[in-house]
């Protein structure tokens, strides 16, 4: 069989959460498949640590698709022409596109609908694209796969699909990012944070991330608590970022504020293992990966209510208003004065993290490709 793999979000030394998923995927994938052929379809050059197993084939078909206008002609007219230069039997897209204009069945992946929910918060000419063409590409698609119950339901509440027609397959953590020793927590506080204890957040600096309330709580938080602790923020400046940037130069606890910029793998799972706590507030998720990826280090977990994480983390978190900059700081309060509490969320998320395993999912994945090839 000859699968095709929308590749676009593999990017090296920028990976987020579509890479993120695409990488974990497929890794297992040609590696527990080798008698089945897999063509990479990257949009720009690519990196060859992605290009890793004698059974992948990697195409760039130019140019990078970078806004709707090239979207539009990549998956229609690009995508399409290397599906049939392959043979593809299937074409497996995980970004929540898929092309209209091809007769290979199409195994489609799609994680959330934050622009129906926070539509301010996207450019308008990607909300329009993704208004107009959502509900095409989840009529076009043979199989749909989603990252959460929490996503599924919101899919078939805003479109109307068939709950039988759209399958559930949770993201995990990166294995890297594990429990550290005392020692090892101790290297990274000095290298960071010159030797204090720290909540952290990792994740995209983006309006829909919720970053400015978090600022707020942590000003709270210090006033009330006059202690020498900082707040690290890990991720990308993503789109609409440049006001929030601009704005830490005033801001009043600058000195314990860490704005790292994008890391790589290895120095995330030090900062997220050494962190006191992960403070994750966003308004909208689909998944939410660093509230596993915490858990599975052993770090307790403050993220919002009415959203997947609750999903996700059960029991084992602590959760807040996003919107309630006083109930964000609350939380952090909390879990700073009760050791206790801060123990229990620990070993809780430990255990919950055991649940999200990519193996697991790859096979899953591997099913949905099929059910979208026996529709052919």
């Amino acid at each position: 069989m000859n699968i095709a793999v929308n590749t676009r979000f593999l990017l090296n030394n920028s990976l987020e959460g579509y890479g993120y998923f695409l990488k974990e995927m497929l890794g297992r994938l040609t590696k527990n498949h080798p008698e089945h052929q897999f063509i990479f379809i990257f949009d720009r050059p690519y990196d060859q640590e992605f290009v890793n197993a004698p059974n992948i084939t990697a195409v760039v078909a130019g140019p990078p698709a970078r806004h709707p206008l090239l979207w539009k002609w990549w998956y229609d007219v690009r995508v399409p022409a290397v599906l049939k230069k392959f043979k593809a039997d299937v074409f497996l897209s995980c970004d929540g596109f898929c092309s209209l204009t091809t007769s290979v069945p199409q195994c489609l992946v799609i994680h959330d609908l934050a622009f129906l929910h926070y539509p301010s918060f996207i450019h308008r000419s990607h909300l329009l694209f993704y208004k107009r063409f959502t509900p095409k590409f989840l009529k076009k698609a043979a199989s749909l796969v989603t990252v959460s119950q929490f996503s599924k339901d919101d899919i078939i509440a805003n479109y109307k699909i068939t709950p039988s027609q759209i399958e559930v397959i949770y993201n995990a953590a990166r294995t890297s990012i594990q429990p550290l020793s005392w020692q090892e927590k101790q290297s990274v506080t000095h290298d960071f944070t010159n030797g204090k204890s720290y909540f952290i957040y990792v994740g995209a600096i983006h309006p829909r991330k919720n970053l400015v309330n978090l600022l707020k709580a942590f000003s709270i938080f210090k006033k009330r608590q006059k202690s020498d602790w900082k707040l690290v923020i890990t991720g990308r400046a993503a789109w609409q970022s440049r006001k929030f940037m601009d704005s830490l130069a005033s801001y009043k606890y600058r000195e314990d504020l860490i704005v790292t910029g994008y890391v790589d793998e290895q120095k995330l799972s030090g900062l997220i293992g050494a962190a006191y706590a992960m403070v994750y507030p966003s308004l909208f998720e689909g998944f939410g990966m660093p509230v596993v990826e915490s858990m599975q280090a052993g770090v307790p977990v403050i993220t919002s209510a009415n959203s997947a994480m609750q999903e996700i983390a059960e029991d084992a978190a602590l959760y807040t208003d996003p919107t309630s900059v006083e109930d964000i700081a609350d939380k952090m309060m909390l879990i700073y004065k009760d050791e206790a509490l801060h123990g229990k969320l620990a070993e809780k998320g430990k255990e919950r993290a055991k649940r999200y395993n990519w193996d697991k999912s790859a096979e899953l994945l591997w099913r949905s490709i099929e059910n979208a090839v026996s529709k052919k």
